[in-house]
């Protein structure tokens, strides 16, 4: 659902879509008309939150994708996953480019592909019930929705290879210490936290905010791309294929569950 206050000049999303706002199809295309709409009425600030109570999202709709592709032959779903793919990079690259102050209110899971859409935010706010984790290894590939060369923008590269080559979560206040998260704050508060944020910042003028964001948030359009060309070479590989299918027969309904804690 979006709200948008011109009066304030605060735009807001609130990802609803269970069991814990995967992103697929259906997610993107929510995604895609929030950013054209912030696009269009150039909003002061962006606020992404989860209506969820189980937390911000678990990342990529993995079963989705499966079922998508486990009929094909290679060479048919490397197209498939390569339009996925793209799509996702594209949204994620027009949020990251928003001339405003974009803001994400975290609780709970934020795992791959979710942790990569937050990494696209220039602020977050989390709770102490948040945990980030980037879970792909175990499914033999790496991130593919941008998070390696966001996560690099954000954090010295001892920390980016922890995150990746463990796959482990880590709680709000490491997050916080690295300098992942810009406010930590107690549990059940974020959004009303960050909402004081976003009004803050939707002070500032459009023109001023959108430079200011150019010169200290460039988007690293390069590794983009190789990391999007690693992720589907990766992909064609048949271990891919079948820790996907074990993935989705599993019993329990969140099979993403983070390793262990720190």
């Amino acid at each position: 659902m979006t709200q948008w206050s011109s009066q304030a000049g605060v735009m807001e999303l609130c990802l609803s879509q269970p069991p814990l706002n995967e992103i697929g199809s259906e997610m993107l295309e929510r995604l895609e008309r929030f950013v054209a709409e912030a696009e269009r009425e150039q909003p002061r600030a962006v606020l992404i939150h989860s209506g969820l109570e189980r937390g911000f999202s678990a990342g990529a709709d993995l079963r989705q994708l499966y079922f998508a592709i486990r009929e094909r032959e290679p060479r048919e779903y490397r197209h498939a996953v390569a339009d996925f793919i793209d799509r996702t990079h594209e949204v994620m690259n027009r949020l990251d480019a928003l001339p405003c102050t974009t803001i994400g209110a975290i609780h709970g899971a934020c795992f791959g592909g979710g942790f990569e859409l937050a990494l696209t935010l220039d602020v977050l706010v989390a709770d102490t019930s948040a945990r980030f984790c980037f879970p792909e290894l175990r499914l033999g590939i790496i991130p593919g929705f941008g998070g390696i060369p966001r996560l690099s923008r954000e954090v010295p590269n001892a920390v980016v290879r922890d995150l990746i080559l463990t796959g482990r979560s880590i709680s709000a206040k490491k997050a916080a210490a690295l300098g992942l998260v810009s406010q930590l704050v107690g549990r059940g508060e974020a959004l009303a936290v960050a909402r004081q944020t976003a009004l803050q910042a939707a002070l500032f003028e459009l023109p001023v905010v959108a430079s200011a964001k150019a010169f200290m948030k460039p988007i690293p359009r390069e590794q983009l791309l190789a990391e999007k060309a690693l992720f589907i070479e990766l992909f064609e590989r048949p271990e891919v294929l079948e820790a996907l299918r074990s993935f989705v027969e599993r019993d329990d309904s969140m099979p993403y569950l983070p390793l262990p804690e720190s």
